[in-house]
């Protein structure tokens, strides 16, 4: 059996300390949960903060596909390849959400030769940190609820609520609800709702917090409703913000584990690319960066979600300053994105190939917007001809980067050893010039506008008045200057998940928009996209069981 679950359960894992002294971490900094996993003790991180930082590589993707691209794998690749050629290499990525793992997508551990372990405890209930945020988001909730029924002492209009429960499990029954029936005893009835827990703000300021304190600062200033009279009601006016804090207060402590080939990996915050910002958090990118000598990091989907915001939001809130670029791809999305279906995809298509690289030079381009040298890696498969990897790396060469082919899932770091040596030229090279594609004392509606324009190339927006008029509401309380964080299909440059390729000359359609004051961005919500996801009609989780060994089988 080939599976990644049966690939790692054959692996011989290292104990923790010796992960961690690969990057020089004491043992008195090291909270192990178990031999194989653990957390980096806070005051050993705040003794490093005058270390300089080591480059930054930020993994993305094409738009993905159903015939896969593998762009955590290839991060875990690269990260391999990198120590295996002398670099001391970190890898940051976010942990996995159990709605995809129990839904469609599987697990989130990268794939084959190429993964990190213990691959089932991280897809699974890992170090808590998921139900830390949940419980920390559904307190408020309570809160807010509480403080209604006891008189209403803060004058919250029960109209304009804006904090929705969470829970980290695909459940579209959710999405709308109506809470507080049976009676005066239970409160007053209102429309309510569930996002799943990475999109919840609480995510998002876990995610984006530099510290302990930053971190209930953060929530302190998180907006949950309005007065009658429109004032913002934040967790600070609740006074949720400490207990909240302490619920997160060892969640927020990185978690250290290693891949296959015993390289160091930080896997640490999780929030969806297509419904939130879609990056690890940056207490776990800033420990790796004053402990190696290069660290590798994905951005959720492709470029034009998890990339464009770990360039516009994560960058700028955490002053971080990336080196390179690799964009992910393969033979097979390529295909897709050039019009093949999916039966036909192991039959030698180079006009299709030729066709869907598009979709990988938008990428590319966008990327180059940034300041950021690119390179990309192509994901082989057995089914890729030559004449067909030629197509995409003649497209890349008319751009002025290279494509290279990789075998890490079959051949872990030694198949991306290559690729290693084409980012390490590019660091060295130091031709990096980031900067964001907008600034932030542009309007709200413009910011949307210019990633529309600049990364999706659309024509223009659609705004509906309400959501101008809200837009506008946010800049006179004080909240112009920050980012957008676009909330829409992974599938598409459009608001349409079935336009594949690269599409130009559309309309983004804006449903909605909401305040992330505490992470410090705006939301906006396009298309039919949903915060809360629906189970397939076959999920993953039918396919899930213990063995009688009480061994797990069938995650991913």
């Amino acid at each position: 059996m080939n599976s990644d679950l049966a690939i790692a359960r054959a692996a011989t894992l290292q104990p923790i300390q010796v992960i961690a002294d690969k990057l020089g971490i004491p043992a008195s900094a090291v909270e192990p949960y178990g031999r194989t996993k653990a957390k980096i003790g806070l005051d050993f991180i705040a003794s490093l903060e005058d270390r300089p930082d080591a480059p930054l590589v930020l993994v993305t993707g094409i738009n993905p596909t159903p015939a896969g691209e593998g762009k955590t794998t290839t991060t875990v690749g690269l990260g391999d390849a990198l120590n295996r050629i002398g670099r001391r290499a970190a890898i940051c990525l976010r942990e996995p959400s159990l709605g995809p793992s129990f839904g469609m997508k599987g697990g989130a551990a990268g794939g084959g030769h190429a993964q990190v372990v213990p691959m089932d405890q991280i897809n699974l209930h890992f170090t808590g940190d998921f139900h830390a945020i949940t419980a920390a988001n559904n307190l408020l909730a309570a809160m807010v609820d509480n403080s209604i029924y006891w008189g209403n002492p803060l004058d919250i209009d029960e109209r304009r609520i804006s904090w929705r429960r969470c829970m980290d499990m695909n459940d579209r029954a959710l999405r709308s609800i109506v809470a507080s029936l049976g009676g005066v005893a239970n409160g007053f009835p209102r429309e309510d709702g569930f996002d799943i827990t990475v999109a919840s703000e609480v995510m998002a300021v876990f995610c984006l917090s530099r510290n302990l304190h930053d971190l209930e600062a953060r929530l302190g200033r998180m907006v949950v409703a309005q007065t009658r009279d429109g004032a913002n009601v934040t967790a600070a006016d609740l006074k949720a913000d400490g207990a909240m804090a302490v619920l997160l207060k060892d969640a927020i402590a990185p978690n250290l584990v290693q891949t296959l080939e015993g390289s160091p990996a930080l896997v640490h915050g999780g929030p969806f690319a297509n419904i939130a910002h879609g990056c690890n958090s940056v207490m776990a990118t800033r420990l790796g960066l004053k402990l190696a000598d290069v660290v590798v990091t994905e951005a959720g989907f492709g470029a034009d979600l998890g990339g464009e915001k770990f360039l516009d939001i994560k960058c700028r809130s955490a002053g971080l300053k990336p080196s390179c670029a690799v964009v992910v791809a393969t033979v097979r999305a390529l295909k897709m994105h050039g019009g093949v279906e999916r039966h036909q995809l192991g039959a030698e298509n180079v006009e299709a190939v030729r066709h869907g690289v598009a979709n990988l030079q938008r990428h590319v381009e966008n990327l180059q917007k940034f300041g950021l040298p690119v390179v990309v890696a192509v994901n082989h498969f057995t089914s890729d001809t030559a004449a067909e990897f030629a197509a995409i790396r003649d497209a890349m060469a008319a751009l002025g980067t290279e494509a290279i082919s990789c075998t890490h899932w079959a051949h872990g770091g030694a198949g991306a050893e290559d690729l290693a040596h084409a980012v390490v030229r590019r660091i060295e090279a130091g031709t990096a010039a980031y900067k964001p594609i907008y600034p932030l004392d542009m309007t709200l509606a413009d910011k949307i506008r210019a990633i529309a324009r600049e990364i999706y190339r659309a024509y223009d927006i659609a705004l509906p008045d309400a959501v101008a008029a809200k837009l506008e509401s946010f800049e006179a309380a004080g909240f112009g200057e920050v980012p957008v964080c676009i909330a829409k299909t992974q599938y598409s440059f459009t608001a349409d998940p079935t336009i594949m390729g690269a599409p130009v000359g559309h309309v983004l359609p804006v449903r909605e928009v909401r305040l992330s004051a505490g992470a410090g961005f705006v939301v906006a919500i396009c298309g039919d996209i949903m915060t809360m996801p629906g189970l397939p009609r076959v999920p993953a989780a039918e396919s899930i069981c213990l063995r009688e060994d009480g061994a797990i089988e069938g995650l991913f």
